[in-house]
């Protein structure tokens, strides 16, 4: 199958499938014209890369998952610690989003929200510097 057929069954773009390819992820065969013949096992990597990318594996997690994909003697610990830690790093973000969502609640609530020229939410982000701004005006 050619690319278009490629990235229409596994639903990449064909941009993201011949970056795959410059990376060495997917090494599709070449016809005699040039162009890229895409066997199953082929769509079954690109299938396998767009599932793990959209479960937040990094490129290099994805190179090491396919490794492991195509090992038939794999041990099963292997791709689980490899997943474990993927969650160590899912939980650290949504600590950080957690966190962060708290501090901009935090602002809304100190925001009048009304006609005032005051606002704690431009305060904070400028760090007391908004005085500095208002003082070049006047010069």
């Amino acid at each position: 199958m050619n690319i278009g057929a490629a990235s229409e069954q596994s639903g990449l773009p064909v941009k993201t499938i011949r970056y795959y390819e410059d990376i060495g992820l997917v090494r599709p065969a070449r016809s005699e014209n040039g162009y890229r013949e895409f066997l199953d096992s082929d769509l079954q990597r690109l299938k396998f890369l767009q599932r793990a990318r959209s479960l937040g594996f990094s490129i290099e997690e994805c190179r090491e998952l396919l490794s492991l994909y195509e090992d038939r003697n794999r041990a099963s610990a292997d791709v689980r610690e490899i997943t474990k830690t993927k969650i160590k790093e899912v939980d650290r973000k949504i600590a950080e989003l957690q966190s962060l969502k708290r501090v901009l609640s935090d602002l809304v609530k100190a925001c009048h929200g009304d006609d005032r020229t005051d606002c704690p939410i431009i305060d904070d982000l400028s760090g007391g510097l908004d005085t500095a701004f208002e003082d070049r005006g006047k010069s």
